[in-house]
């Protein structure tokens, strides 16, 4: 039913009517939904615990950090649908602003925040 090329509007589409059969949007507030990603976010922090910085997901969780990437973009685009976030537009503007704050110029290879640049 799913492919890898799946719009974002089109998850958002799917995701729609998966929580609409289910009778789930009495239960999602932006508050809650808000939680949740955290949650999610927590649990996919975990794949890495006690991993070294320079080790990548260990094959054994790697699985299991696919599957928590995916509720954390669930997570979101329910949110999202809550919130009345339009996200492509909200990533658009964000990118468009990051890139002022952060001029290739003088962020190219710099870990400071703009403020700091």
């Amino acid at each position: 039913m799913s492919t890898t090329n799946d719009s974002l509007r089109d998850m958002q589409a799917r995701l729609r009517q998966f929580n609409r059969e289910r009778d789930w949007d009495q239960f999602h507030c932006p508050r809650n939904l808000a939680m949740s990603l955290s949650v999610e976010a927590a649990e996919l922090l975990e794949c890495f615990l006690w991993t070294r910085d320079d080790e990548s997901i260990p094959a054994a969780k790697q699985t299991a950090a696919a599957e928590e990437a995916a509720d954390v973009l669930i997570c979101l685009l329910n949110f999202c649908e809550r919130a009345n976030i339009d996200l492509p537009k909200a990533f658009a503007d964000k990118i468009e602003k990051n890139a002022a704050k952060y001029p290739v110029a003088k962020a190219r290879g710099s870990r400071e925040k703009y403020d700091a640049l």
